[in-house]
């Protein structure tokens, strides 16, 4: 694929701006605090970074080389590669699995997007005045319970999406996270200058970098681990389909290291915007999932400006949630594209009607279905909503099976000439280090997150 083409990004700075904002979600912002929270802080944190070195940056990179090398669709590159590479023709069933599981890990994606709009729609109008730990945790019941609303938030958010999707990968991708990406960082920034002032910052500071290495547990490892992989988007093919995009001039290692520590770089900012709040306020940081939408407002409500700094950090959730949800509606629209021929704008309607349609059953899980557990009947799911299937089958089984394969295909199945073809590294000995680390090192970690998350 030509870097002229429409389905090429422009330049490769524009590229690295959309792929930032595609890892750089929810995950950064929400599940990184709470984990960090409930972890140990700067034990878990340092772990996480290291994370990034060993595992994240290798499967990232082989997850780009690979899309590069087939220009293509999840599905279509792995047709291309075995024509072009001689891998089995039966590889085109992992991209057709990990479209449908993209698919449905969106779907319930959006409705914990749409969330975070309507907290800062409710923001702005005051809705953290005054706001106390009992209806802190009544406000987020009463959204739950109205799957109206929730359906609302949803639509919005699925529209916003699919509107930024349908328009292309320049006239979309690139023209939205052109602005989005640094707006996101800007506003992280200054959540963080306001944390300086108002909280309680050196607490903040020493929870998040000053590490008790008696808290390091198996557990905790693992949950880095995780982290690590899972707010990266790796496995599913989403980074696949950027990088079959990607300039051929652009440096897939270099931009693998540049979007990991962009990834990391932001969860250490929105760790350092919200702890100090939380110290501050006498709140815990072990408050798990309920950090964001239950104890931070409550400290929103007793802070001077509370109400516009929160809807600040709601916005700032908002753009996270949204450069991350058009790279995952990116990648289905790319192949459907390919084996469809009646235009990106009707397909892209199509696939965000089916989207708001199978999260309606996201939305019911927490109000009308919140006893219907389809899977009783299987002991280890006997308890989950369609929610939480969703999102056990997306997070816990196909990611890391996705990344292992991604390890498998760029470190086993393509060959030493192809890879350094691909990557065009000057130096051997860091060809030699990816090289090791994508075959043994990332794997063997990902396995170990593959098995703890079936035991967990």
């Amino acid at each position: 694929m030509s870097d002229t083409s429409p389905k090429a990004w422009s330049t490769n700075y524009l590229f690295l701006l959309a792929s930032i904002g595609s890892t750089v979600g929810l995950s950064n912002i929400w599940k990184f605090t709470y984990l960090a929270g409930e972890n140990g802080g700067g034990a878990f944190v340092l772990i996480y970074l290291v994370s990034l070195l060993t595992m994240g940056i290798p499967i990232l990179a082989a997850e780009l080389l690979i899309g590069r090398r087939g220009g293509r669709s999840m599905v279509g590159t792995m047709e291309a590669l075995s024509k072009k590479d001689g891998i089995s023709k039966h590889w085109k069933s992992f991209g057709w699995i990990a479209m449908v599981g993209v698919f449905l890990i969106l779907s319930f994606y959006c409705v914990i997007a749409g969330m975070t709009l309507d907290y800062t729609i409710t923001s702005l109008f005051g809705a953290l005045q005054d706001l106390d730990a009992t209806t802190a945790v009544s406000s987020y019941n009463d959204l739950l319970a109205d799957p109206w609303r929730l359906m609302l938030s949803q639509f919005v958010f699925v529209a916003a999406t699919g509107w930024i999707v349908a328009k292309g990968v320049q006239g979309g991708l690139e023209k939205s996270t052109s602005w989005m990406t640094p707006a996101l960082f800007i506003i992280l920034v200054g959540l963080v200058i306001y944390a300086m002032v108002a909280g309680d910052f050196a607490e903040g500071v020493r929870f998040l970098f000053n590490p008790d290495f008696s808290k390091i547990t198996p557990k905790v490892v693992l949950a880095a681990f995780g982290q690590a992989f899972f707010s990266l988007g790796i496995g599913v093919g989403v980074m696949l389909t950027y990088g079959a995009y990607m300039p051929r001039s652009s440096s897939i290692l270099k931009s693998s290291i540049i979007i990991s520590f962009s990834d990391g770089f932001a969860a250490i900012l929105a760790g350092l915007a919200i702890f100090p709040i939380v110290f501050k306020y006498g709140l815990s940081p072990t408050e798990g999932p309920g950090l964001i939408f239950m104890t931070l407002p409550i400290a929103f409500g007793q802070m001077p400006g509370g109400d516009f700094i929160g809807a600040l950090f709601f916005i700032l959730l908002f753009f996270a949630a949204l450069t991350s949800s058009i790279s995952l509606l990116e990648s289905i629209i790319s192949h459907l594209e390919e084996v469809w021929k009646f235009g990106r704008m009707k397909i892209t309607i199509l696939v965000s009607t089916l989207l708001w349609i199978v999260g309606l059953g996201s939305v019911f899980s927490f109000n009308i279905w919140a006893d219907f557990t389809p899977l009783y009947m299987i002991k280890p799911l006997e308890g989950k909503t369609i929610f939480e299937l969703i999102d056990y089958f997306g997070s816990n089984l196909l990611m890391p099976i996705g990344g292992i394969l991604m390890a498998v295909i760029a470190g086993w199945l393509l060959t030493a000439e192809v890879t350094k073809e691909e990557m065009r590294l000057k130096d051997h000995r860091v060809f030699v280090l990816w090289h090791f680390l994508i075959r043994f090192v990332a794997p063997a970690a990902v396995f170990l997150l593959f098995i703890s998350n079936l035991l967990s």
